[in-house]
């Protein structure tokens, strides 16, 4: 699995939908500013780098960005936390030409200066924290990379401090200062900007950790799960089925991953015998195997309809437990929590479309997806399993990380 974590990252960054090449000449917002093409600034001596949205009047004036009152209040928030802008940072912009009028730009724009300027800067200077400052900078930074949506919902993107995996640096997206101008400087605002910017500052003395590839044992028979279903400790499990939910008549269970360790699982398509799923069963039924899942009434379902067994031994659901650490909406599915908590921002793109319905299917959670599509294809069945198998890993390391933060102390039954 060498290189999985920054495998669809080349291919992002300068490529588009049907292979198009973003270039300045593409865009030409060059052609109607006085500082086409703005050159990152700053000494970048503590190794932060701030990114922003795009230069204003006085920025495109000036040739360096920051200049204005925006650049102003950053100035001076960042010195209340022993940073100077532009000796210990580098700063540039999501878009480094000013879009007429100061208006936003568009994701096109930040499409074509993500790949000819900002990435290239980030990659040139390897900054050990990234600052992505409002909406544009999180769109230029990890939307090119998070799949199957915009990321351009700030609300629940703000405080988190991301060891990303694809930069090498620890990814903290907050406020543009120029909301919190607008809104008069507002203390509640200012108060949770000032956090964001403290936990972010704080970075710079941690070291980034790598996100350890784990690994993925492929199996047919069952039968380990009775040798390891009395051994004491956590274990994490996760479906791949045809639906979300199990209540129509013909849907399955398609595959199946068991992780005991953080660096570890299981992973197996769904025999299709009863002799065969057999251990399965009884694992599920042994309450003395402590068991974790995301959002476990999934699993419990699913176990109940299809397999005939009421799972016993539940122990975590790193879903609930992420509602319980923070409770804004948008946050707590997996893939979401996998990134923010361990820098790894897409897993999944290769599995997607087949997860979700046909665009002619009826409506609701009963409504088959394509998996058994996929099934079928040559490389389908290896592409299921690694990702069901890192659907189990990624559980069981937010579930251990989420004990720790809610002071959890695990005892085995």
């Amino acid at each position: 699995m060498e290189g999985f974590f920054t495998r669809k990252q080349t291919e992002s960054i300068n490529a588009g939908a049907g292979g198009r090449v973003y270039t300045c000449a593409g865009c030409g917002l060059y052609r109607h500013c006085e500082s086409p093409r703005m050159k990152p600034y700053g000494e970048f001596k503590k190794g932060i780098a701030c990114v922003g949205e795009a230069p204003g009047q006085v920025e495109d004036e000036r040739g360096r960005p920051w200049q204005g009152k925006a650049g102003r209040l950053l100035q001076r928030t960042l010195r209340k936390y022993g940073v100077d802008l532009f000796r210990d940072c580098i700063t540039l912009n999501a878009v480094n030409c000013r879009p007429p009028d100061n208006r936003t730009p568009t994701p096109e724009e930040i499409n074509h200066c993500r790949s000819v300027r900002t990435w290239k800067a980030l990659q040139q200077y390897q900054p050990r924290v990234i600052i992505l400052l409002g909406s544009a900078a999180v769109e230029s930074g990890i939307g090119h990379r998070w799949s199957g949506s915009r990321s351009d919902n700030l609300a629940k993107w703000r405080g988190w401090t991301i060891p990303d995996q694809d930069l090498k640096a620890w990814v903290c997206p907050t406020y543009h200062p120029s909301y919190l101008e607008r809104s008069g400087q507002r203390r509640e605002l200012m108060t949770l900007w000032e956090g964001d910017l403290d936990r972010a500052l704080e970075k710079v003395k941690e070291p980034w950790p790598r996100s350890a590839e784990p690994e993925i044992e492929i199996v047919d028979d069952l039968s380990f799960l009775d040798s390891v279903a009395g051994s004491s400790g956590l274990m994490s499990f996760d479906y791949e089925t045809t639906a979300i939910k199990p209540h129509a008549p013909g849907h399955r269970i398609r595959a199946a991953a068991i992780a005991s360790r953080p660096d570890h699982c299981w992973a197996f398509l769904m025999p299709r015998t009863k002799a065969g799923r057999a251990p399965l069963r009884r694992w599920l039924k042994n309450r003395e195997v402590a068991k974790m899942a995301h959002n476990i009434k999934f699993e419990h379902a699913w176990s109940y309809n299809i397999l005939k067994v009421q799972v016993r031994g539940w122990e975590w659901d790193s879903m609930l437990a992420a509602h319980l650490l923070d409770n804004r909406p948008g946050i707590s599915g997996l893939k979401f929590q996998t990134y923010v908590n361990f820098g790894v921002v897409d897993y999944s793109s290769d599995v997607d479309q087949y997860l979700r319905s046909a665009p002619n299917a009826p409506e609701g959670g009963n409504a088959p997806n394509r998996i058994d599509k996929l099934l079928k294809q040559p490389s389908g069945p290896d592409k299921v399993l690694r990702y069901v198998g890192l659907d189990a890993v990624y559980e069981y390391r937010l579930a251990l990380r989420q004990m720790e933060r809610l002071g959890w102390d695990f005892l085995p039954f």
